[in-house]
């Protein structure tokens, strides 16, 4: 989890390591307290990889199953007092960060990573919006055969293309545990293993973003996130792979790396805390 406060700059501190829920959030209320101690706050936006419902209490986050039926909200609500708190997915706050940077009404995010997240802006809105769900792009099933997913459906897009399952492929191939260095150097210098390795995932992570473009047609595609942005040229395969899967008369929106790099969720927090989704 990362916190800003503006005037202060990033701090960024790391779960502990299969930690209870107490343990948990006893780091998190520890982190709180130096923040609020650093100076005055206006508003607070928290991205979350877990999926929320409408009052804010999460009911799905398969890295951290602990978290299942917390009220998060009330829990945020008792760290900050009196601040506003926004809470929202992290891949809807990274849509609406980089389209607020590109001043783009109409977009469709990819956060390739450690798992895929995903986010759709229209009009200048994050969809579906607050309270109504987030848009989970990383679970858009793209093989009925595929590999299996931590929600527990084959296929997913999060199974097939994220930097995890990209490695678990290539390794595979190779026959042999790959690190990421070894994938990117691999890909860098055309080495067979880590280019059917790579191409297999952007061609699953196209699949899924011709699907979202079919029913939001977006000025823009944008792919962001630690692992797309750590491999050169993965952004442009996605871009290939897509305008395969185009149909004649409907060009695919053009394909763009996210401007804010990783920290798009943390962009989008900002907007949040400043009231960007209340509008």
């Amino acid at each position: 989890m990362a916190l800003r406060l503006e005037s202060v700059g990033d701090r960024v501190f790391t779960w502990p390591r299969a930690g209870t829920l107490a343990d948990d959030l006893s780091a998190l209320a520890g982190q709180v307290r130096q923040l609020r101690a650093a100076g005055p706050l206006t508003g607070v936006g928290v991205a979350m990889p877990a999926t929320l419902d409408a009052r804010g209490r999460v009911t799905a986050w398969p890295t951290r199953p602990s978290w299942t039926g917390l009220d998060l909200a009330g829990v945020l609500t008792d760290l900050f007092g009196a601040t506003p708190v926004r809470l929202a997915d992290d891949g809807d706050l990274a849509a609406l960060a980089e389209a607020d940077e590109l001043g783009c009404a109409d977009l469709v995010y990819a956060g390739v990573g450690t798992g895929i997240g995903g986010g759709i802006v229209l009009a200048g809105r994050p969809v579906p919006g607050p309270g109504r769900g987030s848009c989970e792009l990383g679970h858009v099933v793209v093989d009925l055969h595929g590999a299996r997913c931590d929600c527990g459906r084959r296929g997913c897009v999060q199974a097939e293309a994220s930097g995890p399952a990209t490695l678990r492929r290539a390794a595979a191939a190779a026959g042999a545990p790959v690190t990421f260095d070894q994938l990117r150097s691999g890909f860098r210098d055309g080495t067979p293993w880590a280019v059917t390795a790579v191409g297999q995932g952007c061609a699953a992570l196209a699949a899924a973003l011709a699907g979202a473009a079919e029913l939001v047609r977006p000025e823009v595609i944008v792919i962001g996130g630690g692992f797309a942005a750590a491999l050169p040229g993965y952004v442009d395969e996605v871009a290939r792979r897509l305008a395969r899967l185009a149909r004649p008369g409907h060009p695919p929106a053009p394909v763009r790396p996210a401007r804010l790099g990783d920290r798009s969720s943390l962009h989008g927090a900002m907007l949040a805390a400043r009231g960007a989704l209340d509008g």
